[in-house]
């Protein structure tokens, strides 16, 4: 699932594309939105909430896109869109053409009623309201969660995915498995997320071992039976809990110790 550093980068090329321009292509290509026609409206502004996308269009209107595990926003010049069945909406102006592909979710709202798609989002750790303290609040909420899973919880702080979960974690020598309430410094834990997310926002790839050479970019993650970075000990996986489902976490049991019996 995109995280929010690339659902920002998403926004702000979507931002650069159509805003300030009449619509002079509409085309949605699924049954619930089949007949809406934006032409001729100017798009206002494309932000990204968490990893929700809001392109907000005249006459009070948004559309509300989620990326999910396989969608994307793809942008090219004015012509002939391809044929392919992944398509669910097409925007374009006279200079630009928007297509969006396997958006998991996509909706036509009024602007007033946008609350009602991320209302219930945490802080966004790349908003320009970022609250790192309401963001420890909201976590310290639940003191017997483990923190692993809680991270990918958006109404606790929005933006974090399953890479940075896990690199996060790794940074600060956290077990995935540790109660929140175990957490020593939950304050330094947040803000190194922002500043990850700041630092990679602006480039594909997420990048938190500061090396950009393949396969060199991440501490833990994706790194499986592989030998820890710092200390050699093979890094290991599991499945935990998140909002979204099971999801697979990755960790040093040296560097990270477990606070309890290793998850089965």
């Amino acid at each position: 699932m995109p995280e929010g550093d690339v659902v920002w980068l998403t926004a702000r090329r979507l931002d650069e594309a159509l805003t300030g321009r009449p619509l002079t292509r509409s085309d949605f290509r699924i049954p619930k939105l089949a007949t809406t026609d934006l032409r001729g409206r100017p798009v206002l502004d494309v932000v990204a909430r968490g990893k929700h996308l809001l392109i907000r269009v005249g006459g009070g209107l948004t559309v509300h896109s989620h990326l999910l595990m396989e969608g994307s926003w793809r942008i090219r010049r004015p012509g002939t869109p391809p044929s392919d069945h992944r398509i669910r909406v097409i925007l374009a102006n006279e200079e630009w053409q928007a297509l969006g592909y396997s958006l998991g979710i996509l909706e036509l709202l009024r602007t007033s009623d946008e609350a009602r798609a991320v209302g219930h989002l945490g802080p966004d750790l790349l908003g320009p309201d970022w609250d790192g303290a309401e963001a420890v609040r909201r976590l310290c909420e639940q003191p017997d969660r483990a923190i692993g899973e809680a991270l990918l919880d958006q109404t606790r702080l929005a933006g974090i995915g399953n890479v940075y979960k896990a690199e996060v974690l790794f940074l600060r020598g956290v077990h995935p498995w540790t109660p929140i309430r175990d957490v020593s410094d939950m304050p330094s834990m947040v803000q190194l997320a922002h500043r990850l997310l700041e630092a990679n926002k602006e480039r594909h790839g997420h990048i938190t071992t500061g090396d950009r050479r393949r396969g060199r970019e991440h501490w833990v993650y994706g790194r499986a039976g592989r030998p820890c970075r710092r200390c050699r000990t093979p890094v290991q996986r599991a499945d935990q809990a998140s909002d979204v489902g099971p999801r697979v976490t990755f960790w040093c049991p040296r560097c990270q110790p477990s606070p309890s019996p290793p998850p089965s």
